[in-house]
């Protein structure tokens, strides 16, 4: 079965006049039609970067120096910006974190909704506007034909996330990324969303991306998940893999921050000390190192690959093949 989506060895740096940041090095991974894939890892580890170069969407100062990004057999990287204006919001569709950043204030969500169905649809008006309030509908907007002469300011974060979600899905795309969408609503309306984007993705055969530094999210959604840490993927393995037995430290330091309800009440959360290096402060060898309770002299000297252990469960750790 052929790939949806094939991420390979992507490299994405950041140029100003006196210098280069690479943001994103070495990335790997594919999707599947229909399947979800969860990216996870602290702000700065670069997944909202990666999610960025599939779209093509790095601004002026962005390029991708290095891989490839196939999706449906076509290399996006190579793809020219016409191109990308016929498969951005049409064949892939991204909803991101805080939707007053991606809605117009100045316009209604009906206008917003429209003028997109119309230039991907290709329809008239009348039929772009039935369209957008049956789209509205379908994820549950309340008085969607209101909602439609409403701007953004007056909707709730819940709403607003549920317009963009219409928006993303209205052109039934086969990828649609999601940059934690969930993050500023509260734990009711988080649920919600979830299960909506999941209902649609069994409706629409879509294939998610879902970025979240949220572990529990991960757990709810993703069929398998790439941990991301300082520009890099450390792991990639199915979720129950993941969960079950975490092979990099970095992974291990995530899932014992998180609560358990079996926890002893005054037994304390473990954190990871430090911070995720910038691109100009990366550490030699791993890039993990300066904050590994494992760390070794190896470590220290020599940057490990990505190696898969058993079964499509990749590491990318010095001790991860002894564990």
């Amino acid at each position: 079965m052929n790939h949806l989506l094939e991420v390979v060895n992507l490299q994405t740096a950041f140029h100003s006049d006196k210098s280069k940041v690479i943001s994103v090095d070495d990335v790997s991974f594919t999707l599947d039609p229909g399947e979800t894939i969860g990216v996870v890892g602290e702000s700065g580890c670069g997944k909202s970067v990666t999610s960025l170069s599939i779209m093509r969407l790095l601004g002026k100062n962005g390029k991708i120096g290095n891989g490839h990004i196939y999706f449906g057999g076509e290399d996006l990287s190579k793809a020219t910006e016409q191109r990308l204006r016929q498969i951005r919001g049409n064949e892939i569709s991204m909803i991101f974190q805080e939707p007053m950043t991606s809605l117009n204030p100045v316009f209604s969500i009906g206008n917003q909704m429209i003028e997109g169905i119309k230039l991907h649809k290709h329809l008239d008006t009348k039929k772009a506007r039935a369209y957008a309030v049956e789209m509205l509908e379908r994820v549950r907007v309340p008085r969607a034909e209101e909602m439609m002469k409403e701007y953004p300011h007056a909707l709730s974060g819940g709403m607003r996330q549920r317009v963009m979600i219409a928006m993303a899905l209205a052109c039934k795309p086969k990828l649609l990324i999601a940059d934690e969408p969930t993050t500023a609503l509260d734990v009711t309306i988080q649920a919600q969303i979830l299960m909506l984007m999941k209902e649609l993705q069994d409706e629409f055969g879509s294939a998610i991306m879902f970025i979240t530094h949220d572990l529990g999210v991960i757990a709810e959604v993703a069929d398998k998940v790439i941990v991301m840490y300082a520009g890099q993927v450390v792991e990639e393995a199915d979720v129950f893999t993941l969960f079950k037995e975490p092979k990099h430290p970095y992974t291990q330091g995530l899932m014992s921050s998180i609560p358990h309800i079996e926890h002893d009440i005054n037994q304390q959360l473990v954190s990871i000390p430090g911070t995720v290096p910038t691109p100009q402060t990366m550490p030699i060898g791993c890039r993990f190192h300066t904050r590994c309770p494992n760390v070794t002299e190896k470590c220290k000297q020599e940057q490990p690959d990505l190696i898969e252990i058993k079964d499509k469960h990749k590491a990318r750790c010095w001790l991860a093949e002894s564990k």
